[in-house]
């Protein structure tokens, strides 16, 4: 008996199967030796420390006391709460202070719970000086401006942005709140030319 072979539309589809397959190996290929001789991370880092003894201190507590467990910083530990890279760009060394001596008052709600004790006021029966050198290790925890972690957009003005606010924003809006891109911003001084 004769053995019967791939009928025509067979052949072109097994043909266009292996085409992409191989354009896509090709492509990575080619993407990662690019990659690799630029020098360009695929990731960049975008949040940065630079702690003081004070706040290293404050990291070792924070992991000492778990809190890696639940939260990422210094990009270690777990998503499970908020995500703490960065956050002294965006708070102050007072809030973040404020907030772990009691965490609901700033919330003004009831918190996860955090290991045997129930809600956040675990954090706020901490000691003093543990209080303080966490504040100072979270306050540490910088981001470069524009990045996700950070509090201010990129430096200067997006075209996109202002048309967006220009078309969507309501009126009160305008009045109400102010461009945090002007914080870091400086507005040029206007050139004054002499009359003749």
């Amino acid at each position: 008996m004769k053995k019967a072979g791939l009928k025509r539309g067979e052949k072109v589809l097994f043909g266009v199967a292996i085409s992409f397959v191989l354009f896509a190996f090709v492509a990575f290929v080619g993407m990662e030796n690019y990659r690799i001789h630029s020098g360009k991370k695929m990731y960049a880092a975008t949040s940065h420390y630079d702690f003081s003894p004070e706040g290293l201190s404050g990291s070792s507590r924070f992991r000492d006391l778990g809190c890696s467990n639940c939260h990422r910083a210094v990009r270690n530990g777990t998503n499970n709460g908020v995500s703490l890279d960065g956050v002294g760009s965006r708070r102050s060394f007072g809030y973040l202070e404020a907030f772990l001596r009691d965490p609901e008052a700033t919330y003004r709600t009831h918190t996860m719970e955090h290991g045997i004790a129930k809600g956040a006021d675990y954090v706020a029966r901490l000691p003093e000086r543990d209080l303080h050198s966490l504040a100072v290790f979270l306050s540490e925890l910088k981001a470069v401006q524009g990045s996700p972690d950070a509090r201010l957009p990129m430096e200067g003005h997006s075209g996109f942005i202002d048309k967006m606010t220009e078309a969507w924003a309501p009126p009160a809006w305008k009045s109400q709140y102010h461009d945090i891109r002007q914080e870091r911003t400086p507005q040029p001084t206007p050139q004054l030319t002499p009359v003749p």
